[in-house]
């Protein structure tokens, strides 16, 4: 646990009392710090108080002496409304900070690699994170993905914190600022929580705040917005920016054409490896995240073979495009973090022949990202509360499947791709939706997926994710 005993005398509210918030309040206690703890779920209030964890109710109570104000990412404090205990502390002029901003205080010496972007964020964080334990590197990883960043090692001048960062957190972060930040896609997500579209890319691009001369920026090229984003910071030519694109040639940066590798960070449209070789990452978007986390590795002094080496050797990610099983010649792919249509759009453009499972709590954005690779459906199962309005909007343009549940699709789509027998074909889970209308998050639905495919029948079955199945 991260040693805050910079903030001893102080008093310290939390609001929030999930993974990252109980353990910014332990640690601020164990730092000295006066803590005042709070959460909206007699549960959480119960386990911080079992934990000898002061509660009270910041929405109503005195303010008076409060130093700052540490909130959960998930809870807003300007859209769609603040949370009473956010207009208190703004009332009373109280600062209001996250945890990052408490580990950058407490971590000074340290280096720090930031991740964001709305799809393929963890993604590259893992891999980064991979390459830099492959290369000896005294590292840990966490943020948004994993461990909550009090929860990281304390690692000093040499070490590098690798952290993946959602617009959530990046709004709550005062600029640290980042040594290399990465800005990877911007497509619409989380509006509500922003207040429309400028709102939310106003908080991914402050990932760069703070940054001079001695830092670098890597950002995606193949959205508009991100493009822009880059213009904008190469024409301010404070930090050095290094571009990079999942499909086509850029100069001065890393990119993928057809799959393969190239570096002209130093010129010389260098080839370094065919992604074809690297098992866990396919498609174009994976493309685009091995482009970012290879110049990330180049940005830090890791020679090309190493790197190239590390990629290859990735295992991927849960719930990221992960092959659960391989049964009868059907691959069964987990996809279950797809909780938006460009992210689905991702997966299903990585694959020929899919019986696509769909469905769950949908967002704003419909299903026009998915369009372009509809022809690669042969048939669509869906689920969850979007599964009537998926339907009307698929009609005419693939066949599809009211399934309700997912264990009902898993078994319809399983029957059907084994009596069609096509070759390559993948049973995917890439949802396009939030889980939250039959799961309490998109692990658990992941894991329902696996547990699901695990109880399929086949002759030649190779599972490799069983979700848990005792």
């Amino acid at each position: 646990m991260i040693d805050l005993s910079t903030y001893r005398g102080q008093t310290v509210a939390v609001m929030g009392l999930g993974a990252s918030g109980l353990v910014a309040a332990r640690a601020l206690q164990r730092g000295g710090a006066t803590v005042r703890a709070w959460d909206d779920q007699e549960s959480r209030r119960q386990a911080a108080a079992d934990d000898g964890i002061p509660v009270s109710d910041l929405a109503n109570e005195a303010w008076d002496g409060v130093d700052a104000l540490v909130l959960s990412p998930g809870i807003p404090h300007t859209y769609p409304a603040p949370h009473p205990a956010a207009a208190r502390a703004k009332e009373h002029g109280c600062p209001i900070i996250g945890d990052i901003e408490l580990l950058a205080k407490a971590q000074p010496a340290a280096r720090y690699v930031g991740i964001t972007g709305t799809n393929g964020k963890s993604t590259t964080t893992a891999l980064i994170g991979h390459i830099l334990k492959h290369a000896g590197r005294t590292i840990d990883v966490g943020g948004n993905l994993g461990m909550p960043a009090l929860d990281l090692a304390s690692l000093g001048k040499d070490g590098i914190y690798v952290l993946e960062m959602s617009s959530y957190q990046l709004e709550l972060t005062s600029p640290i600022p980042f040594d290399i930040a990465v800005m990877l896609n911007i497509t619409a997500d989380h509006l509500d929580r922003h207040g429309g579209m400028n709102g939310y890319v106003a908080a991914k691009k402050r990932i760069f705040d703070g940054q001079d001369a001695r830092h670098a920026a890597v950002v995606g090229i193949d959205d508009e917005i991100c493009q822009s984003i880059a213009d904008a910071l190469r024409d301010d030519a404070t930090r050095r920016v290094i571009p990079i694109s999942g499909n086509h040639r850029v100069s001065g940066g890393v990119y993928a054409v057809d799959r393969f590798l190239y570096d002209d960070m130093d010129g010389g449209n260098a080839p370094v490896l065919s992604l074809d070789d690297a098992s866990s990452m396919p498609g174009t978007h994976n493309a685009q995240n091995a482009s970012a986390a290879y110049a990330v590795a180049r940005l830090l002094d890791i020679e090309p073979s190493v790197i190239v080496a590390a990629i290859r050797s990735y295992p991927g990610l849960a719930h990221r495009q992960e092959l659960a099983a391989d049964i009868d010649g059907i691959r069964y792919i987990n996809d279950s973090k797809a909780t938006n249509a460009e992210a689905a759009a991702r997966a299903l453009s990585s694959y020929d022949h899919i019986y696509w499972i769909a469905g769950g709590l949908a967002k704003d954005d419909g299903l026009d990202a998915v369009t372009p690779y509809l022809p690669r459906i042969r048939h669509a199962f869906l689920i969850g509360e979007a599964a009537e309005d998926f339907g009307r909007a698929l009609e005419g343009k693939i066949d599809t499947t009211r399934s309700g549940d997912l264990d009902a699709a898993v078994r319809a789509a399983h029957a059907m791709a084994q009596r069609d027998g096509h070759p390559d074909a993948v049973v995917l889970l890439s949802p396009a939706c939030a889980s939250f209308d039959q799961f309490p998050n998109f692990e658990e639905r992941g894991r329902r997926f696996c547990r699901a495919v695990a109880a399929l029948p086949g002759s030649a079955r190779t599972i490799r994710n069983d979700g848990g199945v005792a």
